[in-house]
């Protein structure tokens, strides 16, 4: 089966995106603020964004496709889909396709900036542009409601972000500085089973060998959906899949290491319990697809009881410690306030890239930003990591997962690099005013222009930021007498 191609007769005159080398669509909107400061200091601040749409290879004919009316500010899935919390992401192109297809995880973006994944059952393939986010499916009989309802559960969506993104600034100086240069970032509503599989294999990983053993562990053990562009997409593999004799060995084959061990028993332990016993976890607030929501109890500092009991209960199976614990109950249970921190705080800083993946950068910005790492907490002790987690919490409340995120995105290598600042600085001075023959008013005007650009090649909508900025200040000066 193959993506729709090139229709340049399209009748309807549906969306499409035209070529590469073709006159790109620009967009520009314009937003200015006025400040002012006590008594003689002016700020004249002029934003103007200028919203970068890049064209494809070929022509994509989205006709057939449906869409959902999505601004960038309130999801971006290129960012999304690449900051660390679902490992079944991954770019392929003509040339490192086959590097990348032996690396291959559940979700793939095409040439054509088409993002895929086997999901319940069926391929869902996405696609977004400034506007809108379009969808597909294949391979399904789902009616387009139930995939809607999918995507829309998925990718978390009923959330309004923008509402969050504001409200996270004005409670934290740090994250107004630094989350406008990330917007779009949402946690995905992923299943509790293949979340918690993903994180035991990310223990002393990186993002390239956990996709690596995601993709194993769906080709092996997964069911077969279908192909597309002859690459072959698999379901992640059942609790039961991953249980029977000989699954230890075989992952040790397959390059698991001791992380072979920790995915058997806890694949043993969770098929012996109750059916639904993973799910009973969930935040209420944040059910499976199809179940309505319920309150999810009262708020405390360290976090909701349910989100506590959830955290104890993950504790309990192989390969799973606090950190680990944490992410599971963020990005597979939907508990919003869970914060997790890597328990190896004291180390060497490791690198955060497309290849590295690790909390541990949750407690260099604690440090960095949060004064963590003096005193009582100069080392990350249990105690220091609840206390970042209630820092976190007191800050942005229910969703402090969520607003880390946002910031551990910004601190990652792939992301922060991309953005390239140049800056000029004009001062002009100026006698405005004579005042008694002797005292004369110096008006100084400095105006800074701060141009950041993106270091390589841009995403589709990704953002060129002009801020000017014009300081005026006012002095008395003596004035010689003619």
């Amino acid at each position: 089966m193959r993506l729709p191609g090139p229709n340049p007769a399209n009748a309807q005159g549906g969306p499409s995106i035209t070529a590469r080398g073709a006159a790109s669509r620009t967009r520009f909107s314009r937003l200015e603020h006025l400040t002012s400061t006590s008594r003689s200091l002016h700020v004249l601040q002029v934003v103007y964004l200028q919203v970068l749409t890049h064209s494809t290879m070929g022509a994509l004919n989205l006709q057939e496709w449906q869409k959902l009316p999505v601004s960038l500010a309130e999801l971006c899935i290129n960012t999304t889909l690449r900051c660390g919390q679902s490992f079944r992401s991954v770019e392929y192109s003509s040339l490192t396709s086959a590097l990348l297809m032996a690396m291959a995880s559940r979700w793939r973006k095409s040439d054509e900036g088409i993002w895929s994944m086997a999901l319940h059952g069926r391929i869902l393939s996405l696609y977004q542009d400034p506007e809108h986010l379009y969808y597909r499916t294949h391979f399904s009989s789902a009616t387009n409601d139930d995939n809607l309802s999918l995507i829309q559960h998925y990718l978390n969506l009923k959330p309004n972000l923008t509402e969050l993104y504001a409200q996270w600034s004005a409670a934290d100086a740090n994250f107004k500085k630094k989350a406008p240069k990330f917007t779009g970032i949402r946690i995905l509503r992923q299943d509790a089973w293949e979340a918690l599989v993903g994180f035991i294999c990310s223990s002393n990983n990186n993002i390239v060998r956990i996709s690596q053993m995601v993709d194993k562990l769906c080709r092996n053990y997964g069911p077969l959906i279908g192909s597309i562009e002859d690459v072959e997409y698999y379901d992640f593999p059942t609790p039961a899949a991953l249980a029977k004799s000989g699954v230890e060995q075989k992952l040790r084959e397959l390059g698991f290491g001791y992380r072979a061990k920790y995915l058997y028993q806890t694949a043993c332990m969770v098929s012996e319990k109750e059916e639904g016993w993973l799910n009973a976890l969930r935040n209420p607030e944040s059910p499976i697809l199809g179940i309505d929501a319920k309150p999810a109890g009262d708020w405390k500092q360290e976090g909701r009881e349910g989100y506590r009991a959830a955290h104890e209960a993950l504790l309990e199976l192989q390969g799973v410690g606090p950190k680990v614990a944490d992410c599971v109950c963020l990005m597979g249970l939907g508990w919003g306030e869970a914060v997790p921190v890597d328990t190896h705080g004291k180390s060497n800083r490791r690198e955060t890239d497309v290849g590295k993946l690790t909390c541990f950068e949750v407690w260099q910005i604690a440090v960095k930003d949060y004064k963590f790492g003096k005193g009582k907490h100069s080392s990350l002790t249990k105690a220091t990591y609840d206390a970042i987690g209630n820092k976190f919490r007191s800050l942005w409340g229910k969703e402090a997962g969520w607003a880390h995120s946002v910031l551990f995105t910004a601190d990652l290598k792939a992301f922060s690099e991309r953005l390239v600042a140049k800056t000029e600085v004009k001062e002009e001075t100026e006698a405005v005013k004579q005042e008694d023959g002797e005292t004369a008013i110096v008006e100084t005007k400095t105006t800074t222009e701060l141009t950041k650009k993106i270091k390589r090649e841009a995403e589709d909508g990704e953002k060129t930021l002009l801020e000017i900025k014009e300081n005026i200040v006012r002095r008395p000066k003596r004035a010689r007498k003619a």
